[in-house]
């Protein structure tokens, strides 16, 4: 019998270089798996955060919507008067600002009263930068309606902008404006849209309201 049969065969073991080598390489899988799993978990992140604005964007546009036409509506509105008008508001940080302004019956949602809730909210839209759109509120019927400035509620904090948009029948087309525009008296024009802007981070998207019109003294919808 061949004694060499019985030889256990000889294996050659890693060298020092090779397994340096095959540490390196298993650390560059280690790292880039690491940079591939934060980097997909960062993206569904801003997805999700993406998705989540949106749906804030929209549920404000509906909420708005619906207290346009409730401030179009009577009791809110009555023949011969408008249901949206600028007017120059002051602002709870002491100052004055023409700001769109309309009229509640019942107020609103957001609204949080001092004491028992009153009718007949005047209610203005002001976007404050850094903050987002806020609803500045009070009632006819306090007692310091006239002297103290309205309330202030947050309606949206991501709502950077807000512009106006004016229908031209001469020149059957749209403009936006950043303030309101004037007649040749001077006297404010009440526009027949509103563009609101929301942003956050880079993303940025546009919501335009129309404002409900009364013909007549009936809200046209």
């Amino acid at each position: 019998m061949n004694a060499g049969f019985w030889n256990p065969i000889r294996r050659r073991g890693f060298t020092l270089i090779e397994v340096m080598i095959s540490v390196a390489l298993i650390g560059l899988l280690l790292v880039g798996l690491n940079f591939f799993v934060f980097s997909m978990g960062d993206l569904w992140g801003r997805s999700g955060d993406r998705r989540l604005v949106d749906q804030h964007v929209e549920a404000v546009t509906r909420y708005l919507k619906h207290e346009f036409k409730t401030a179009g509506l009577p009791p809110a509105v009555t023949i011969g008067t408008a249901a949206f008008y600028p007017a120059d508001i002051r602002t709870p940080d002491s100052g004055t600002q023409t700001l769109l302004t309309f009229v509640l019956p019942a107020g609103s949602r957001l609204f949080t009263w001092p004491a028992r809730p009153l009718p007949e909210v005047v209610c203005s839209l002001e976007v404050v930068q850094g903050k987002g759109l806020y609803f500045l509120w009070h009632s006819r019927l306090e007692q310091k309606f006239g002297e103290d400035p309205p309330r202030a509620a947050l309606v949206s904090p991501f709502v950077s902008a807000l512009s106006y948009d004016y229908f031209d029948p001469d020149l059957s087309r749209w403009t936006t404006e950043q303030s309101f525009k004037k007649d040749p008296n001077g006297a404010y024009l009440t526009p027949q849209r509103i563009r609101l802007t929301f942003t956050y981070g880079k993303y940025s998207t546009v919501r335009v309201i129309t404002l409900p019109q009364a013909v007549e003294g009936v809200p046209n919808y």
